[in-house]
């Protein structure tokens, strides 16, 4: 048996931290998730600076069917859920969907499919 001895060293390394104020650099408006063959789907949205927004679900016609948001919120990243109802509370029929974001500065749109 031999009488080695190890030597074990170790280098200090650099913690990386998180910085909790970290800011979306654009506006996005993203893909639903997930589909609405669940009860509720979630929108996500980027603000990189406060912003009044406005998020409205239309059906394939252009009619409005409801209005998620219409409010002033701060920067950072966001969602809203969707419970595949409409303005009175009533659930809508499969088929196509537009939802929109309009912030005064940004506009954009996406598709959803119901699916029942």
């Amino acid at each position: 048996m031999s009488d080695q001895v190890w030597s074990i060293s170790i280098e200090a390394s650099e913690i990386l931290s998180i910085d909790g104020n970290m800011l979306p650099e654009v506006f996005a408006l993203n893909q639903n998730y997930p589909d609405l063959f669940n009860p509720t789907t979630q929108i996500h949205y980027n603000l990189p600076e406060e912003q009044f927004v406005t998020i409205i679900i239309y059906d394939i016609m252009g009619r409005m069917v409801r209005k998620l948001m219409n409010v002033k919120q701060s920067a950072g990243y966001h969602s809203v859920s969707w419970d595949a109802k409409n303005a009175i509370g009533e659930g809508v029929s499969a088929g196509m969907y537009i939802y929109t974001i309009n912030t005064g500065k940004f506009r954009s749109s996406k598709k959803m499919l119901i699916l029942k």
